[in-house]
């Protein structure tokens, strides 16, 4: 295929600039974290086959209109699994969903190495095909530009070492304008440009001329909500540093994790920064006004897994969920960092969470890597349908008004109704 092609097929954020109206217009509603949530579908089969029976997720995110979310797994393969138009079974409880899944994977995009890192275009829109992107990065790989309705490659980016050999980005995100893609690689950022495929970048090192500022694998990052030009990138170094995105200006670093970053994200008013560490037991709050201490921190079950553990704040900004290796989702409270309610969400280490960008609803992604005894003949480790799984979950919201009547969301019914007819 042509660079010119690539270029035609490639999103044009000049036309998809606002958010859909109806989503400006849409109240969010305010999830309530004391009542558990119901399970209303569940994938564990289709993650295991005959060549790979210990397959397990490595995350899962939402895509930015909500229509559907992709998973990341073992087998180097990434998912994309559509919302129904209606789920109106639950699931709930750990056996009955053992041995069959929901519904099938709408795409399955295979990557032929390792998946590092995968993340939506941020004016993604089903309603609008050319939007319908997500971009990923594997080990030996270029980054890949993927179409989220066909799941057909649309163009790749391509960054060289000093042996003029293909070096892959260990993260990526799209800037907030869905311009460019900014890429991680050790003690470097290359920035695409998203309408010009190919082997063309900027190169910024994260090193100061003093030899001072970021060192180590860039293996995070994340842009402010707001706009303001702020990029966090955490570090397997255990630093992350705030840049400005226009020219990558070090305005300063934070220290203080046991382990590499594996996972950063502000908060929703762009003043707050959350970072979460391998084998770190605590996610910080940084208050990037003052940067100098750390506001809480938040623990999670993490301290004995190398496993990269993605957290996610909910659409009003008000509560973070995070998994760990106890198999439960913990809530808190971003405004007093104080625990709020947990709930089980599999019977393995729960990797991924991912909050709906505007229903109450999320979904979660779990499993770890197994490994067999040399003189164990068994290939296979008989999981459960609750041990390398992925769960859609729908949570209860607080009383809303509806012709002068009220509705109690506790009630399933209206509940669902709720759901479908937001």
């Amino acid at each position: 295929m042509g660079e010119e092609e690539h270029l035609s097929n490639s999103p044009n954020p000049d036309t998809e600039i606002t958010e859909n109206p109806s989503q400006q217009e849409y109240s969010w509603p305010a999830i309530r974290f004391d009542v558990p949530p119901q399970r209303t579908s569940h994938f564990s089969r289709q993650f295991r086959t005959a060549s790979n029976p210990n397959n397990f997720l490595k995350g899962v995110k939402w895509s930015p209109d909500g229509s559907c979310f992709l998973t990341s797994s073992e087998d180097n393969t990434l998912r994309s699994f559509a919302l129904p138009a209606s789920a109106n079974e639950y699931v709930n409880g750990f056996s009955i969903a053992a041995d069959a899944d929901s519904y099938a994977a709408s795409l399955v995009m295979n990557e032929g190495e390792s998946v590092y890192d995968f993340c939506w275009y941020p004016y993604m829109s089903a309603s609008d095909p050319i939007t319908c992107v997500f971009a990923s990065t594997a080990r030996d790989h270029p980054i890949h530009l993927w179409d989220a309705s066909s799941g057909q490659l649309r163009c790749t980016y391509r960054a060289y070492d000093a042996m003029d050999e293909i070096t892959a980005a260990f993260s990526i995100a799209f800037n907030p304008s869905g311009t460019k893609i900014f890429a991680g690689y050790n003690k470097l950022v290359r920035i695409f440009d998203l309408h010009r495929p190919g082997r063309d970048f900027e190169q910024h090192s994260t090193l100061q001329g003093n030899k001072e500022g970021q060192t180590g694998i860039m293996s995070a990052m994340a842009f402010s909500p707001t706009h303001n030009g702020m990029l966090a990138i955490g570090s397997y170094s255990k630093t992350t540093a705030i840049y400005r995105e226009d020219n990558m200006e070090l305005l300063y670093v934070l220290h203080g994790h046991e382990g590499g970053i594996t996972h950063v994200q502000f908060s929703k008013d762009g003043n707050y920064l959350y970072t979460g560490g391998r084998k770190d037991p605590y996610i910080f709050c940084w208050d990037i006004r003052k940067s100098v201490d750390v506001v809480y921190k938040l623990y999670r079950s993490s301290e004995h897994t190398n496993q990269r553990i993605l957290f996610d704040i909910e659409p009003l900004g008000r509560h973070l969920c995070t998994g760990g290796q106890d198999g439960f989702v913990h809530i808190y409270d971003l405004q007093t960092g104080q625990w709020v309610s947990s709930f089980q969400a599999a019977l393995d280490t729960v990797n991924g969470f991912s909050f709906h960008p505007f229903l109450p609803m999320a979904t979660s992604s779990s499993g770890h890597r197994r490994f067999l005894a040399p003189d164990d003949g068994n290939d296979e480790l008989h999981l459960s349908g609750d041990e390398n799984c992925a769960s859609v979950w729908s949570f209860s919201v607080a009383s809303m008004v509806e012709n002068d009547v009220e509705i109690d969301a506790d009630d399933h019914n209206n509940s669902q109704n709720l759901l479908q007819n937001p």
